[in-house]
This record gives C-alpha cells, structure tokens and sequence, in this order.
C-alpha cells in the first residue's frame, strides 16, 4: 500500500451514526454555538475554548490543519462537533487524531465511536499506527481511547501559549 495517496481531507466519511464533512470557515458559527458549553472543555488543559476568543484560535488552527473534519448527525444533519487528522507522517507510516470536542448530548452514545471509527477505517488504508494525545486530566477522553483499543505509549508535555500541560499518547496498531 502507497502512503502516498494519503488525504487528511477527504470529502465525506460517513456510516449510519455519523457524517464528517470538510471543515469550512462558513462553520465558525454553528460550531461556536456547539463549543460555548463550558462542560465541554472542563476536563480539558484548554479550558478557555468556550469563550470567542478562545475557541477562534482552535477554530483558525482546525481549518489551517486541512485535515478538520465537522462531524454530523447522519440522521438530523445536526452539528455534533469537530475532529481532525494531524502529524502525518509518511516514514513512520503514522497519523494522530484529536481536537475532538461533541456537544454534552452526545456524550456517552455512539458517536464519538462512530466519528473515530470512521477516521480509523479510512487512516488504515495508508498508515499502520494511529496515535492519540490526551490530556493528563481529560479522563473521558482517557477512557474512550482505550475503549477504541488504544494502549497508552508513554507521558508527555506539549506547551500551548507558552504553558507546558501533561499529555499521554495513546498508539492503536493496525
């Protein structure tokens, strides 16, 4: 199998649950209404994403990555929240996925499943190890990433705005 083909945007990946679509620009609002719960962020090392300020800079970050997805209710077009792929990396034959964020109605369903199994099937075809990079805290987050078959790899600190945050990264193999 050639990397080479690898598309961190493809048009649509969808299933019965959930559809990902491109992230637009014409989506900040809809997706600001969805991200302005600050429940959402509660767990996580960026707790200031429900503000405006906050949450254009992950917005802008998310539509510079070309690999941001806006995630879908397949069956009431709903927004449910965002995703992406990032740090592809053809030698290793590696990709992340993160940044996801799901409105609280949809904690708990099966969605956030459906929306990675849907990132997971389609990274497969190109890359043999998928990591994902959790915050120290964020314990939902934490246990729906085992809960894909992830094993925790090893502890790590990425700085945001200049302020070092306790991560752990999460490796699901092919």
């Amino acid at each position: 199998m050639t990397t080479s083909n690898f598309n961190l945007q493809p048009d649509i990946l969808e299933n019965e649950i959930t559809k990902l679509i491109p992230l637009e620009e014409k989506h900040f609002e809809e997706l600001f209404k969805v991200a302005s719960d600050p429940l959402i962020w509660e767990q996580h090392p960026s707790k200031d994403r429900y503000h405006r300020e906050g949450f254009t800079a992950f917005f802008e970050m998310a539509i510079n990555s070309k690999g941001s997805f806006l995630i879908l209710d397949k069956q009431t077009n709903e927004i449910i929240g965002t995703t992406r792929f990032y740090e592809y990396n053809p030698e290793k034959s590696s990709v992340a996925i993160g940044y996801t964020f799901l409105a609280r109605k949809f904690w708990g369903g099966p969605y956030n499943k459906s929306n990675k199994k849907l990132l997971i099937d389609y990274a497969f075809q190109y890359v043999d190890s998928i990591f994902f990079h959790v915050g120290a805290e964020n314990f939902r987050s934490q246990k729906a990433v085992l809960k894909l078959g992830a094993e925790k790899v090893r502890d790590m600190i990425l700085t945001a705005n200049g302020i070092d945050m306790p991560y752990f990264e999460y490796e699901l193999k092919k």
